[in-house]
């Protein structure tokens, strides 16, 4: 785990820390553009290598958002073990480079198993971007709150979303021409290597590296699987679980739900417009989700977002299509809720576990 900083000491860093700020949030922006890319593109893209069977092309999407998040989950701990090794900073511009290169190279892929073996591969790379970004971020600005951070860092990937879906109104993804959404996806690799070579080093972890008591060799942090952690280690894990199963398994599904009735119309932008909605009620969801929690209460707020999240996805998909004219302004609404999860989960695990972090004892009191 990183140690804030508790000055900004050094001048160079201290004049450059909104350069680093800004490369954090560009690099967790641009992976959002990988997150827009299986819904927008995986049906067509599989159908282009012969796979027609609808229910096919439905389970192939299925196998790249399931690439996704496995993929995410170990970079998160590769990268996150490489950045308390050797750096933020060089972990941050690997994470870039690695999900946007072999984006990039799915570009040249002519099989369906090809795309899953390089996409699982290059979402190793997103999930290393965000806990080096997120540390770079918070120890450039050490007096910034951690949830409303979260929070902007859930609504700058929001807006990759957007940037790609605009894209896609603009140049429609099809089965003729698809590939050129990798060649997006592979355009941040310019800013990875701005990272590497321009981008100052986090100045706690420089600290650290000064003392005697140096970052473990361990590729996993075990404490927080260890008492007294372990038990809000599984609370974190489940409650994280909720909204990841409702959000990419499930209201995922508008976005290729779209795409299907669009090949019947001629309206060529609905598969875009609806990635755009669902993304902007993230982007907005993911900002407010630690005020909203605050203001509610954590326990009612976790309980009040979960179930409009399931009322409106249980809404769209039993009693709307595609064509439906209030269709678009229900994604946007489970966007919304569906990603306040994301601002309120670092507030929830903030309070719960920072007097245990402080006192290094158990647990007492306070709300949960």
């Amino acid at each position: 785990m990183s140690t804030p900083a508790p000055a900004l000491d050094n001048p160079r860093i201290h004049d450059r820390r909104w350069l680093i700020v800004s490369c954090a949030l560009l690099a967790w922006m641009c992976a959002g553009i990988l997150l827009a890319i299986p819904p927008l593109s995986a049906r067509v893209a599989v159908a282009s290598m012969g796979v027609l069977e609808e229910a096919d092309r439905g389970n192939w999407f299925s196998r790249y958002v399931c690439a996704f998040l496995f993929g995410a989950a170990c970079g998160g701990i590769f990268f996150g073990w490489l950045g308390d090794r050797f750096g933020r900073t060089k972990a941050l511009a690997a994470g870039v480079l690695t999900y946007s290169l072999l984006a990039g190279a799915c570009y040249f892929i002519q099989t369906p198993e090809q795309m899953l073996v390089l996409w699982f591969l290059a979402c190793t790379g997103v999930g290393g971007v965000w806990p080096n970004g997120i540390s770079l971020a918070s120890e450039a600005l050490p007096g910034i709150s951690r949830p409303w951070l979260a929070g902007i860092f859930g609504t700058t990937a929001n807006l990759g979303m957007m940037f790609l879906s605009e894209l896609a109104k603009w140049h429609p993804v099809t089965v003729e021409n698809w590939r050129w959404v990798m060649l997006v996806a592979a355009a941040p690799a310019l800013l990875g290597i701005i990272i590497l070579f321009l981008v100052p080093e986090s100045p706690a972890w420089l600290k650290s590296q000064s003392e005697t008591n140096r970052q473990t060799n361990s590729l996993f942090t075990t404490e927080v699987f260890q008492p007294p952690l372990l038990k809000y280690t599984i609370i974190g894990i489940l409650l994280g679980a909720v909204p990841l199963m409702g959000n990419w398994g499930a209201s995922n599904w508008m976005v290729p739900w779209a795409g299907q009735v669009q090949e019947q119309l001629s309206d060529s932008t609905l598969k875009a417009s609806t990635q755009w909605m669902k993304s902007g009620g993230g982007a907005i969801g993911s900002l407010l989700g630690g005020w909203i929690a605050s203001l509610c209460g954590r326990r009612l707020a976790y309980f009040l977002i979960s179930l409009v999240a399931l009322c409106s996805s249980f809404y769209i998909f039993h009693f709307l299509t595609p064509t439906s004219d209030s269709f678009l302004m229900w994604v946007f609404i489970q966007g919304f809720f569906g990603t306040i999860y994301f601002g309120w989960l670092p507030l929830y695990l903030r309070i719960i576990l920072h007097p245990m972090l402080r006192t290094e004892s158990p647990l007492t009191g306070g709300e949960s």
